[in-house]
Formats: structure tokens, C-alpha cells, sequence
């Protein structure tokens, strides 16, 4: 078999126009498309407008008889139609999901041109910012007449003590098979076998080193067949799940960490760089995760190999929505019909992949509450299993919207979407806000303790019982404060926390160590994403025009880690709660102690780990500081301010006087013993532009990412310090640029940036040695990043 990449040599123009531009894939469309209000994405996607998308490529062929020919796309947004010579080949509704193409009647030798209809026009369509066109790769297979099948190779564990694997292996016809497993170079174990279409091979593997979250320890498998090969990839690893001894990997329980992420990379849009996706999944590690929920929709196959070699683990989400609609023209039109279809090549996609433990049916689906969306868990389970058995199923159930469905307040319906598309202006859209977005927008007044109080009703345990009695684990969305109450009540129930808050990291951690019936919780979010704009954000007036998520909004402000990747005073908190770290400081930015921002309930607070607030001497500062220590006492400049005992959570906040120097906090046990200690200094006082790359060297067709930052001449960072920066590259090509602010005029596709707390970030594909040239208030900054 031949995989050839088609990633090159693409045009995309409108389809209503005429001029095209070459582009290369992964390519967002939608990220360069103006924004205003007006749009009938608004809030949810960030004001970008939707347009429809024709891209074009010669694909040259040379054909031979008996050979076939398969192409792959691993993700169009949305509505795709692949066209090949001018007739049409394929049809695939669901913007999110891989697919496959067998073009071998339709291709000639020679010469073909090869075009995909995407589109983005009849929004809205979704509640976050979706990106738009062909954001994933797309590759051409070329099949020998004798081959094995594609998505053919399926990898169980049998006994992960002695290593017994069974390998599946689906034939175009029959013939001899063989199997061969490589750890790197050396081959540690064979077996063949003959297929009649298929054939079940089992081998052992000899002093096996096992996969898991520690150790995500990976085999080869080299499948032959014909003359025919294909290479898996494979972790020695198995799943379990009961409530009586949670979730265990190879014996050992673990207790999920989890962080619900979208499916965008920030400044890129959709883009599915293999590169952005690991990077995403390396930065969530280090600020605590150890999993990582797909919300609301399948994940890259990128992802899935991040995951893999680093060691998260993955719930795989299908879908948001069922058979009613939460904005007028999403996917509920197409479920009914495609969903068996969907769910198969999502298995396809993550059979082999020894992270993913988890499959989710969809998310905030209050259809559950009734009848037929019952027996659509169940049916939606029950064909999971029978695709594979080696993994769980849940579905994020939101416990109090499925009791408002039930007492006929139901928060979505296609009555409501109808009557939301058609609002005119963004005011009678906040108006007609339906769905998340209006509870969001309740939250945001009112707390985050609302949601998780409403679940506790009695009439919240009939409206999900039953649909949680079809799939294998249940999942809570903002259900804390149920987990105990139903551990006892449903003692073979096992509990997920599949959407929490940040703020109750440490109450989950504690119950589910005591409780293995709780097996995960995933925040929202854990990393920044556009779209939803200011749901997470507080955010304060010299950054943001307004309060209410108007245009100029682009990002939800509603992660642990920003969109530029840096980790917040969250995720510190974050990492002390599930016992990661044992101590941290992070302050509310000085300059705004006691000053009004933007409202949300999915943040905890903005606190960042700096003592650099330049100019505030003299002012109020709000100190939390993170640890589990008996005791804490703060000190700023040696001198003690003040000593606090943690009472059930890991953050204790103080409030002092801001004093250039330095702040440091000590944790100690009940005897008063120093077990902790952590620092910030104050930056110096001479402000530079500093280039900071996050790799020393760069490697050529790779991403580059770059800090742009003011910062001392010790490179210590000072938020305080803000300007516009101009950017000039050589050597590679700058994909994108900006800021974290989740308020951003300006977008990512140009050279110049505003900085949010004294940094921006840019984003490079690397062509040769990188040269960077910056430009700002404070002069002119240069550097170089030499190709390995």
C-alpha cells in the first residue's frame, strides 16, 4: 500500500466568485473571513462570517489494472462534496468525522482534477467557533489488487500480564497472513496465519513493556499479506471499569484528571497541525492533566498519536447534539441517518490507539430525558460494543437541563433555534439566546453554584436515571454536588464528571480517592478556544470595549491554559489539587485589585504568577496562594504579612500591599514546620523586547513557536508593559499572530499584534534558518533559529 500526502499545490476560492488563491492544507477558511455584528454566528462563533468553499487540485495517476485507488480526508467543515472529473464522488455531512472515498471507477490515467465543496454559509451551525473547509489532511492510498483492507488491522490486549495481543485482519481476498511486532528495530514477535477475508492472529509478546499513562511504552506491528504491508502503531495495555474498583489500567487504578478541550489551535483556527496538537496536549499535561475529553466532537488523528507517544488519555466525543437542534442548521438535521456511519469510523479512527478508554455519545443532550432519546443511548451503547468491546461508553448528560426538559422548560427545541436565526440584531440575540449560551449568560450573573445546586433536586435523578442506565458510565456535567448522594444510592453506577468547574478541582479529587465508583473529571475548559467569546473571560475594561461579548470578542477566556499557551494561577491551583505540586502564588493583576470585569462563572479567578506590577507600589494586592500545607505564611521582602490555615480547599488568599522585591509563601504542617516554599520576583527596571522561542533549534517543515514578551533584562516577564509589536520573518512562513486576549479587533493573520499582559505569540512553519525581526516602542529586536 502507498499513503501519498495531497496536502500541496490546493486553490480555494469562494464558491459564489471567481478568484482563487493557493493555499496548503490544514487550511481554515473561515479565519479570514471579516467579522461584525450582525453575523448569525454572533457570540457563539466568534462574529466571523460563513461563506462556502470550492477548492481545486490536479491529482496525477498513473494507473495500472487491478490497483485501487482511496482517498482520505480526515476532516471537512462541513457538508462536504468531493467531485472528481467533474462528477461528484461523495457526500459527508458531519464537519468533524474522517472519511473515505473510493475513486478507482472515476479516476483516469493520467490528469485529474479533483475538487471538495465545503459549506459554512447557513449559520448558525454551531455553538463555537467551527473553522471552515478542508482544516484536516487529506492523503491518497493506492491498494494493490490483493491488499488489506483499510482501517483492516485491529489491536487487542487479551492479558496484559503476559502480554497476549490478538490482532484482527481483514483481507481483500484470501491468501497467507503475516504478523510481525517490532519494539524499534528488533522483532520480538511473529505469527501467521491463513485469511479467507479475515483472520484472528494471537501472538505473545516476551518481557513486554506495558502502555500507560507513566509509561506510554509503543510497539509496531508490520502486517504482510500478498505483498502487501501495512504498519500499526500499538500500546501493550488493557481497560477496566467497575464501580467497585473505578478504572484501571493494567491492574492499577486510575483516577482520570481530566480537561475538555475544542478542536481549534487558537491563533491557527481549526487548523489540525500535527504539530499544534501535540504541543496542545504537552502543555495540558504540564498543567496537571492526565485526560482529555474531545468536546463536542471526534478529535484529530493527530491528537490521537500525541496522546499515544505522550501518555494522556482520551474520552472521544461523537456529537453535540441528537435529533433536536440547539442552533437552527447544526448537525440534528443529518444524525437519524448518518449515526451508525459516524460512530463506525470513529472506531476505525481509535481502535488501535491505546489512549482512548472512553467514548461519548454526545453532550448536553436533554433528549435523554424522554422516551426515544432513552433508546437512543442505548441503541447509540449498544452498537459502540459491537464495534468494540474493549472500551466504555458515556454520554455528558447536564442533570439540571434534563430537568428542565421534564418539567416542559426545555432550553433547546427547534422552535427556539428557528427564532434565534432569525434575530436580526445582536440584542435581540442575547434576547433569543437559548440553550448553554443562556444559562452561560445566567451564570455569569448569578455564580457557578447555581448549576450545581439545581442538580440536587429530587426531580433531576428521575430525568436522568434512566438514560444513565443504558451506557456504561455516567456522565455529570456540573453534578458535584450529587456524586456522594449517588455513589450510595446507585452503588454499581459509575460516576464521571464529564464538565466540572475549575473551582471544585480539589473536592473531586478528594471524594474520588475515597470513592472509586468516581473515576474522572474534566474541566471547562483546559485550554482556551474562539468562539463563546467571553465565557471564561475576566476581563477588564482597558482590554475589552464591553462586558456582553459584542463584536471585537473572539475567544471564550475560559481555559487553565491561554490561547497562547501559557499557563494561569488555575492551572497552579490546578496542579496543587490533584497533589501534582505541592505549592504555588498567583495574583490578581495589581492595577485592577478592586476594579469591575467582565462576569463569568467558568473561571475561579485571574490571578497570575507575577509580582512585576510596575508603577503599583503602594496599592492593594489580592495574594491567593496554592497548597495543601496545614499553614500558610506570606512574605513580601522577608517580611511576614500574614499566616492563614487552609480550610477544605487548597487556596488561601490574602491581601496585602504591593512592594517591589519579592513574595514568597511557605506551607507548614500542624507543628508549624516549613514542608514548602515558592518565590515571584519583581522584574527590573529596564523594559526590553525579548524574542522567546520555545525550541532552541528548529526543524524544517515543523511549527515554530515564538514568545514575543517585555521583559527585564533577566527575562523576567512585566505584564504591566504593553504595546504593539511588528514582525518580519525570514525562513519560514508566519502562520499566525496575536495575543491571549480573548477581545481582539484584529485577528491572527497579520504582522502586527497588541500585547496582553506584556506578550503575544507567533507562529511559524519552518522553511530554513528562521530570522525574526520585532519592533516596537522599545526598539528593535532580532534573532535567529537555526534549522537541526
Amino acid at each position: 500500500m502507498q499513503k501519498i500526502n495531497l496536502n500541496e499545490n490546493w486553490k480555494v476560492r469562494h464558491l459564489d466568485e471567481e478568484d482563487w488563491k493557493e493555499v496548503a492544507l490544514p487550511h481554515d477558511a473561515m479565519l479570514s473571513e471579516p467579522r461584525h455584528a450582525g453575523v448569525a454566528g454572533g457570540k457563539n462563533t466568534g462574529y466571523f462570517e460563513g461563506r462556502d468553499y470550492l477548492y481545486e487540485r490536479t491529482l496525477l495517476i498513473e494507473k495500472k489494472e487491478g490497483e485501487r485507488y482511496v482517498l482520505e480526508f480526515e476532516g471537512v467543515y462541513r457538508n462536504a462534496r468531493v467531485l472528481l472529473n467533474g462528477e461528484e464522488v461523495a457526500f459527508r455531512p458531519y464537519g468533524y468525522t474522517n472519511f473515505f472515498v473510493d475513486i478507482t471507477d472515476q479516476v483516469k490515467d493520467g490528469e485529474n482534477t479533483l475538487r471538495v465543496k465545503a459549506f459554512n454559509s447557513d449559520l448558525p451551525n454551531s455553538r463555537w467557533y467551527s473553522g471552515a473547509g478542508i482544516y484536516r489532511p487529506v492523503w491518497l492510498y493506492v491498494l494493490p489488487e490483493k491488499h488489506i483492507e483499510l482501517n483492516g488491522v485491529k489491536i487487542k490486549t487479551r492479558d496484559f500480564r503476559n502480554a497476549s495481543i490478538e490482532v484482527e485482519v481483514k483481507t481483500s481476498d484470501s491468501g497467507k497472513v503475516c504478523v510481525e511486532i517490532y519494539d524499534g528495530d528488533q522483532r520480538v514477535a511473529v505469527e501467521e496465519g491463513n485469511s479467507t477475508a479475515s483472520v484472528t492472529l494471537s501472538l505473545m509478546i516476551k518481557d513486554a513493556r506495558l502502555w500507560s499513562p507513566e509509561a506510554p511504552y509503543l510497539y509496531t506491528a508490520k502486517v504482510s499479506y500478498e505483498g502487501d504491508t501495512q504498519e500499526v502503531r500499538f500500546g501493550v495495555r488493557k481497560v477496566e471499569c467497575d464501580a467497585e474498583k473505578g478504572m484501571r489500567i493494567n491492574g492499577k487504578r486510575v483516577i482520570l484528571r481530566g480537561a475538555c478541550i475544542h478542536h481549534d489551535n487558537g491563533l491557527l483556527g481549526a487548523c489540525a497541525y500535527p504539530d499544534a496538537e501535540e504541543r496542545k496536549i504537552r502543555l495540558l499535561q504540564q498543567a496537571g492533566y492526565n485526560a482529555i475529553r474531545s468536546a463536542h466532537n471526534p478529535c484529530s488523528k493527530a491528537m490521537l498519536d500525541a496522546c499515544d507517544r505522550l501518555g494522556m488519555l482520551v474520552m472521544d466525543e461523537y456529537v453535540d447534539m441528537w435529533y433536536v437542534h440547539k442552533t437552527m442548521y447544526d448537525y440534528a438535521s443529518f444524525v437519524s441517518d448518518w449515526w451508525k456511519a459516524d460512530l463506525k469510523d470513529l472506531v476505525d479512527k481509535d481502535y488501535n490507539h491505546p489512549s482512548v478508554v472512553l467514548y461519548s455519545t454526545g453532550n448536553e443532550v436533554g433528549e435523554t430525558y424522554e422516551k426515544r432519546g432513552i433508546e437512543l443511548t442505548g441503541e447509540f451503547t449498544n452498537y459502540l460494543h459491537s464495534l468494540d468491546n474493549t472500551r466504555f461508553v458515556t454520554c455528558g448528560i447536564n442533570i439540571w437541563f434534563n430537568a428542565m426538559y421534564k418539567m416542559g422548560f426545555g432550553q433547546y427545541s427547534d422552535e427556539k433555534a428557528k427564532k434565534q436565526a432569525e434575530a436580526k440584531t445582536d440584542k435581540e440575540k442575547n434576547k433569543q439566546a437559548v440553550g448553554s449560551e443562556f444559562f452561560n449568560n445566567l451564570a455569569g450573573m448569578v455564580g457557578a453554584g447555581f448549576m450545581k445546586t439545581m442538580a440536587t433536586l429530587p426531580i433531576c435523578d428521575g430525568a436522568t436515571k434512566e438514560a444513565y442506565a443504558n451506557m456504561d458510565v455516567a456522565g455529570y456535567n456540573y453534578g458535584v454536588k450529587r456524586y456522594r448522594h449517588d455513589a450510595k444510592k446507585y452503588p454499581d453506577r459509575v460516576i464521571c464528571g464529564s464538565e466540572t468547574f475549575v473551582a471544585d478541582a480539589y473536592k473531586f479529587w478528594e471524594l474520588a480517592k475515597e470513592t472509586p465508583s468516581l473515576i474522572g473529571d474534566f474541566v471547562w475548559a483546559g485550554m482556551d478556544y474562539l468562539g463563546e467569546v467571553g465565557l471564561g473571560a475576566m476581563e477588564y475594561s482597558d482590554y475589552a470595549k464591553d462586558f456582553a461579548g459584542g463584536a471585537g470578542w473572539i475567544a471564550a477566556g475560559s481555559g487553565r491554559i491561554d490561547l497562547t499557551g501559557k499557563l494561569l494561577g488555575e492551572a497552579s491551583y490546578t496542579k496543587v489539587a490533584f497533589e501534582q505540586i505541592p505549592i504555588a502564588i498567583a495574583v490578581v493583576p495589581v492595577n485592577h485589585t478592586k476594579d469591575k470585569h467582565s462576569p463569568s462563572a467558568w473561571s475561579m479567578t485571574n490571578a497570575r504568577e507575577s509580582w512585576s506590577w510596575n508603577g503599583c507600589d503602594g496599592n492593594e494586592a489580592k495574594v491567593e496562594v496554592y497548597t495543601r500545607a496545614h499553614t500558610v505564611k506570606l512574605y513580601v521582602n522577608d517580611t511576614l504579612v500574614g499566616t492563614k490555615k487552609s480550610k477544605n480547599d487548597c487556596r488561601v488568599v490574602f491581601k496585602t500591599t504591593y512592594r517591589s522585591g519579592t513574595l514568597s509563601a511557605v506551607g507548614c504542617d500542624e507543628k508549624g514546620n516549613e514542608v514548602c516554599r515558592t518565590t515571584l520576583s519583581t522584574a527590573g527596571e529596564k523594559t526590553v523586547l525579548s524574542i522567546l522561542p520555545e525550541v532552541e533549534r528548529a526543524q524544517k517543515e515543523k511549527l515554530l513557536y515564538v514568545r514575543l514578551a517585555y521583559t527585564d533584562e533577566n527575562g523576567i516577564v512585566k505584564p504591566l508593559e504593553r504595546g504593539e509589536i511588528t514582525l518580519s520573518v525570514a525562513g519560514g512562513k508566519l502562520l499566525g499572530f496575536g495575543s491571549a486576549c480573548p477581545y481582539n479587533e484584529r485577528g491572527f493573520l497579520t504582522n502586527v499584534s497588541d500585547t496582553y499582559f506584556g506578550e503575544a505569540l507567533a507562529v511559524i512553519k519552518v522553511e530554513g534558518d528562521v530570522k525574526i525581526r520585532a519592533e516596537s516602542k522599545y526598539g528593535i529586536a532580532e534573532k535567529v533559529i537555526s534549522v537541526e
